[in-house]
């Protein structure tokens, strides 16, 4: 039986082991851990339901915080539970430590990497629905916000998906403690000014004193009860609360308090207390139907046909054999082409509207419980979600990302429409895979691969439709290229990627008429790259030319010239690429004036020969 008066005892403990922690340490954000303490402690005791030892487990509640920087009221928790010791909890962003300042899924009981403030609350919409939409598994989703984070933009995002979804597994838990980093918070302790907001979007309120272990128990029973919408509990907090030295002053932010010793005597020292969770509701995981063979759409040589289409086509098919993957669109699935999963997989279908962060966010939450999300929006509007896409690196996450629309190839919407930064946004997430089809077959072998993948992967497709080149059967293998013109005789090579291959191949059938022999390959895999081809063509003909549909810095020219980054002298190297600012025009017209079409290659190939 857990007493108020023993909630309020653990909550002082976790006070203790996180100025113990953070003192250790030499930093870390103690105050914010403080503010929380008692809101977590009676979490811990009576509300969560979790098998500390099967992280796994199917039914287990999911707790995030997405006020990362607490992360020492955390891992004091874990310390609580029995699933760390105390001398790993010193071990507090020490080298090599699981402990890191913001949590990460080093730890088998940190789903998420969270710190990069507004992604905690949207990760947590997907994996409530996820829990309520693909399987009606009973767990609840508790995500632990900071006042400060309210500002946030995708927090918002995430507030209004929930209400729209119904999401009653949902709980936010807001710590309104008042201060921020460098001062008061927009609200300070106004809990009605954040009450009208959520309620707004759809949200039941409790609002409450966050230091009165009953007032939080009788909230999070309150919130289990609420079943036709989320809650969120907005509590007033003190921050650094229990240290005189800093409780509600300003400059204690993110560093440890000011005499360790002194501030444990003044909690009262350590209570020694461990918590034993309530285990999760029986359940299993979701019936999946064994896995079959993937029914590729196949598309005859020499037609013409969309990547976008081709895509589409491709990720129903997929679909079909694999009952883990789901998709996801930002309202604009006519355009992507993921339509074609949503008239066949209805039920595993999420529409996000426009709302990309919360797009991206859903995805990672969604890949927690074991889900294969494919996200799809316009390459160009990926950008908005970069943070969340950078996270999801962080917390290696699995996530499926297509950007349509790329390039000036789109033509007369223009360049508010074009995506000409995605290869080097996505090429710099760490451990990601990115890659750029030419033709339709290409395109769905491509998809399956992703499929199949892990961490964060990228496929760009294009909206106009160009002739099928590959046949059905062939393979392209990540890291993979195809050399599609080549003779022993090469005096330079073209390399290019999805539109663009089109473009070389058609100027060096021109060259070759002029008695200049180009060699082409098609660099479809743009990270991994394909540095062992790369390398041999430079050898032999002497002379690069990259011709891509995208701004020159981080795209196809980057991951070629990384190629040759290992000491080795680099290759001469022509870079063709979107340099202007693009208007409205045909595509035609649109690759003409960025340099990027047959006639500005072949004039670029002619430039660089020398004739022996």
């Amino acid at each position: 039986m857990t007493t108020d008066q023993y909630l309020a005892e653990l909550g002082q403990q976790l006070r203790v082991d996180s100025v113990r922690a953070s003192s250790t340490a030499g930093s870390g954000h103690a105050t914010s851990s403080l503010s929380a303490a008692d809101l977590m402690a009676v979490l811990l005791a009576r509300h969560l339901r979790y098998d500390i030892n099967w992280p796994a487990h199917p039914g287990n509640d999911r707790l995030v915080f997405s006020k990362g920087h607490a992360s020492p009221l955390l891992y004091a928790m874990f310390k609580a539970a029995g699933a760390i010791s105390d001398e790993e909890l010193l071990t507090f962003r020490e080298l090599g430590s699981r402990l890191e300042g913001h949590p990460t899924p080093r730890l088998p009981w940190v789903d998420v990497a969270t710190g990069s403030l507004g992604q905690g609350l949207p990760i947590g919409v997907g994996m409530a629905l996820a829990g309520q939409r693909l399987g009606d598994i009973p767990y609840r989703v508790w995500v632990l916000c900071g006042d400060s984070e309210m500002a946030e933009g995708s927090i918002w995002e995430a507030f209004d998906h929930a209400g729209y979804e119904r999401l009653g597994s949902l709980t936010a838990i807001v710590d309104v403690n008042r201060l921020g980093q460098r001062g008061p918070t927009r609200f300070q302790w106004d809990l009605e000014a954040y009450g009208r907001r959520a309620r707004a979007c759809g949200w039941h309120t409790v609002e409450i004193d966050g230091h009165d272990p009953a007032a939080i128990d009788a909230a999070y029973a309150e919130a289990a009860s609420v079943t036709d919408r989320p809650t969120a509990v907005i509590a007033r907090t003190l921050k650094g609360r229990g240290v005189a030295a800093v409780e509600n002053r300003e400059g204690a932010h993110g560093k440890p308090v000011p005499d360790a010793e002194e501030a444990i005597a003044e909690l009262g020292g350590d209570r020694g207390l461990r918590v034993e969770i309530r285990p999760p509701a029986a359940a299993t995981a979701p019936r999946r139907p064994r896995e079959a063979p993937v029914a590729l759409p196949r598309f005859e040589a020499g037609e013409r046909a969309a990547t976008r289409d081709a895509y589409g086509r491709a990720l129903a098919a997929v679909g079909a054999a694999r009952p883990e993957v789901v998709a996801l669109d930002g309202e604009v699935s006519d355009s992507t082409r993921a339509e074609h999963f949503a008239k066949e997989h209805p039920d595993r279908f999420f529409e996000c509207y426009i709302a990309e962060q919360q797009l991206v966010a859903a995805a990672v939450g969604m890949q927690v419980r074991g889900f294969t999300p494919f996200v799809t929006t316009f390459a160009a509007f990926f950008t908005r979600a970069h943070d969340f896409i950078r996270m999801a690196a962080v917390s290696r996450a699995g996530i499926c990302l297509v950007g349509s629309h790329a390039g000036v190839a789109i033509g007369e919407d223009g360049p508010s429409q074009m995506g000409l930064e995605d290869l080097a946004l996505m090429r710099s997430v760490h451990d990601s895979t990115v890659l750029y089809p030419c033709d339709a077959n290409q395109t769905a072998h491509l998809v399956a691969a992703m499929a199949d993948g892990t961490g964060v992967r990228y496929l760009r497709t294009t909206r106009g439709a160009s002739p099928v080149i590959y046949g059905p059967d062939e393979r392209f293998p990540v890291g993979g290229s195809k050399v599609l013109r080549a003779t022993g005789r090469d005096q330079v090579t073209i390399v290019a990627a999805g539109v663009t291959v089109h473009q070389a191949l058609a100027a060096a059938d021109a060259l070759a008429r002029e008695g200049l022999l180009a060699r082409v390959i098609d660099l479809y895999s743009v990270k991994p790259v394909d540095v062992p081809t790369l390398r041999a063509a430079a050898e032999e003909t002497g002379c690069l030319i990259t011709v891509e549909d995208h701004r020159p810095e981080g795209g196809i020219g980057d991951a070629v010239l990384e190629a040759f980054g290992d000491g080795r002298p680099p290759p001469r190297l022509v870079r063709l690429a979107v340099r202007n600012m693009p208007g409205s025009a045909t595509e035609a017209q649109q690759l003409h004036a960025a340099g990027i079409d047959a006639e500005s290659i072949a004039e670029a190939a002619r430039r660089v020969h020398v004739p022996a």
